[in-house]
Parts: C-alpha cells; structure tokens; sequence
C-alpha cells in the first residue's frame, strides 16, 4: 500500500513538472531548455579535440541524463506509445544510442537540435516564455523563425561534419562544416572546399536544391518586416502591418492599442 502510494505521488509529480504550470514546472522546464542548449555547445566544441577517455564519460553522462528525462517524460504522458513512435521520440532514442555506445561516438549526435525546438515550440514553454520575458513576446515570430533556421542549419552542418570530416581533410571541425554548408545553400560556391567523390557530390546536390527553395524562404521570414497577428472582425484575416489602420483585404477598421495589438 505505501509503495502504490509513493508511485502514485512520483507520477503525480511528474506529471506536474511536464504538464503543470507552478513555478516548479517553469524551472524545471527552463532547466531541460539550458541542457538542451549546452548539449549542442558541447557537440560543437568537442568537434575540434580529438577523441579522448574524458570526453567519452562525458558522452556517457549526457546520454544517461537523456535516458533518464526520456523516461521521466514518456511517464508523465498519458500517450507513451505515440509519445515513443512520434519521429522526436525516434529521435531522442538514437540521440541516446550515439552517446552510450561507445562504437557510435559522435554520430546521430546533431538530432539533439530537433529537441531544443520541440521544447521551445511545446504549448506550455512557449506561453510561459512570452508571459515572462517581454522581448520575447514582442519578438516571437522573429525568434522562432531565427530559431528554425538555425535548426535547419545545424542539421545541415552536422550532415556534412558526420559524413566528411574521418576521410575529407578540409572539414576538420563543425566551422569549415558549417563554412560549406553555408556557401552551399546560399549557392555562393567558393570552391574551396568540396566533398569528394560520388556521396559528395549528391550531398552537395541536394543542399543546393534545399538551398535554392528552403533555406531562401526561412531567411525570408526570418528578416520580413514584423506584423501585428489579431484576426479582422471582417474577413478574418489574421496578420497586418503594424503601423495598418484598416484591413487590406477588406477595408475594415482596425483598432490598435497601446500593446501594440489590434483588436
């Protein structure tokens, strides 16, 4: 009975920190938020020393606090299986692999990226973050876009650093990886560096396709002029300029308030 009783308080209290809206929850979340983030830190930093024992027991703590969140959240979820076979579950159990095997080493490591953005876009951190931080309530359309693409460049990079960097000597480290990828997507080209042989040559293929269609139109919402999201009373539009006193696709009035927001 007691232990049924001490179960039944741990779930509740996971179920809290994942779910809930305490202090407690923010904190804990914010905490998950700031590992996230020094975990893609330590990946990129350690891209530049070779291998050693010291870097391997921290490989291995990572992966064991991952381990232990991912099972913490799948039992807080009132949908583990969905939660499990969802592609960032899928994800999260190769991001533990890459770090616990030791046969893996670095490899799959780049997906953690995939969970700072699952956590910055989750409903409850989201809503929180705005309420909290005004810069981030002014900014949050910049910031999320901002945050895709930096998202989608850090796959991209870690695609080419994990394919090129045991056999291509001009990709020694995550920067000449992310020099390429950059000049790649953007078309520019330099051709310094280059990935050989045929693998190459179709990564580069299809960086160059991304580039010329996805990664042109993330910089253009990353660096589009901001806007006001309120839904016209009229037709329902939901976005306008910010300085707009009438609707422009019916002509409805507008009315702006202090915040900053139409209503």
């Amino acid at each position: 009975m007691r232990r049924q009783r001490r179960s039944a308080s741990f779930a509740t209290l996971l179920h809290d920190l994942y779910e809930g809206e305490s202090r407690r929850a923010t904190r804990f979340r914010y905490a998950l938020l700031l590992f996230d983030v020094a975990t893609l830190v330590f990946l990129i930093a350690t891209s530049f020393f070779p291998g050693n024992p010291i870097l391997e027991v921290v490989d291995a703590t990572i992966g064991l606090i991952i381990l232990t969140e991912f099972v913490a959240r799948l039992a807080a979820s009132r949908h583990r299986l969905h939660d499990l076979l969802h592609p960032l579950g899928l994800a999260d159990l190769a991001v533990i692999l890459s770090f616990l095997a030791p046969v893996s080493g670095h490899e799959f490591g780049f997906l953690r990226a995939l969970r700072v953005l699952r956590l910055f876009r989750s409903y409850r951190t989201a809503s929180r973050m705005r309420r909290d931080f005004p810069l981030i309530r002014r900014n949050y359309d910049t910031i999320t876009a901002a945050i895709n693409l930096f998202v989608f460049l850090f796959l991209a990079t870690s695609v080419v650093y994990e394919t090129q960097h045991s056999h291509n000597l001009a990709i020694a480290n995550y920067l000449d990886a992310l020099y390429f990828t950059v000049t790649t997507l953007t078309t520019t080209g330099f051709g310094d560096i280059t990935l050989p042989g045929t693998s190459g040559r179709l990564l580069s293929i299809v960086m160059m396709l991304v580039g010329v269609s996805l990664f042109v139109r993330m910089l253009q919402v990353l660096l589009r002029p901001q806007r006001l999201r309120q839904r016209c009373s009229s037709c329902g539009l939901a976005e306008h300029e910010t300085d707009a006193v009438h609707c422009k696709r019916c002509g409805a009035l507008l009315i702006i308030n202090a915040t900053g927001s139409a209503r």
